[in-house]
């Protein structure tokens, strides 16, 4: 997490690191639970068992306490995507690799991603900037993808258009958390991530003959 973004009384960055977690593990289960405006601060440092005096040692509100919750959440997504991709596979397979590790993490992470989306309004702009900054990291992911499957040969798609699929490919993957309301009364999460991931693959390969088969994948929802 960043910490340096938020002052803190405190000057042992490891100790902030350690605190700051404890208040993150407090939290994030009240905000889901009941709203981050819901939520009051002596019910976070009870959760996180501080004492109020001692929690503001190291946060100086609750929107900051919101803010660390996003980033912690954005960071989680970003290591689980990014440890299924290896610099030895083509971009075809990183892209099947880290597409089905994002529906996998957008499965898993789902309340938290709806957090993310419904209360990031209460930040301050500055802060809103950092949370929409570690969104873009992580659909910077399957830019580089993207980039490594044309220079590969991997992947047909105009240069161009390569910010633009991947955020599609961000979209899709949000689509099973805003719309799973629906969508899971249809498909298991397995099903949706391979039909998705067939319509994906049937836009990006230069012989239509390939099929999704064909891709070696080491990624599982064991």
């Amino acid at each position: 997490m960043k910490n340096h973004i938020i002052p803190a009384m405190v000057k042992d960055e490891r100790l902030i690191a350690k605190r700051r977690q404890q208040i993150v593990d407090g939290a994030v289960q009240l905000f889901i639970k009941k709203g981050f405006h819901k939520t009051t601060t002596r019910e976070i440092a009870r959760k996180c068992n501080m004492s109020i005096g001692t929690m503001y040692e190291y946060i100086q509100n609750k929107e900051d306490i919101l803010y660390l919750v996003c980033d912690y959440i954005h960071c989680k997504m970003e290591k689980k995507i990014r440890r299924v991709i290896a610099e030895q596979d083509s971009g075809m397979e990183s892209l099947v690799k880290g597409f089905r590790q994002l529906l996998k993490v957008m499965d898993e992470m789902r309340s938290y991603v709806l957090l993310i989306y419904q209360e990031t309004k209460s930040l301050p702009k500055a802060r809103m900037k950092f949370v929409l900054q570690n969104e873009e990291n992580i659909t910077a992911i399957f830019e580089h993808i993207l980039e490594k499957g044309i220079q590969d040969g991997t992947i047909n798609l105009e240069p161009q258009s390569v910010k633009l699929m991947a955020h599609n490919i961000m979209v899709i993957g949000q689509m099973w958390t805003f719309r799973y309301w629906s969508l899971g009364r249809f498909y298991t999460i397995q099903e949706y991530t391979e039909q998705q991931l067939n319509l994906l693959i049937s836009q990006l390969i230069r012989n239509r003959s390939t099929s999704l088969n064909s891709i070696e994948s080491d990624v599982d929802f064991a």
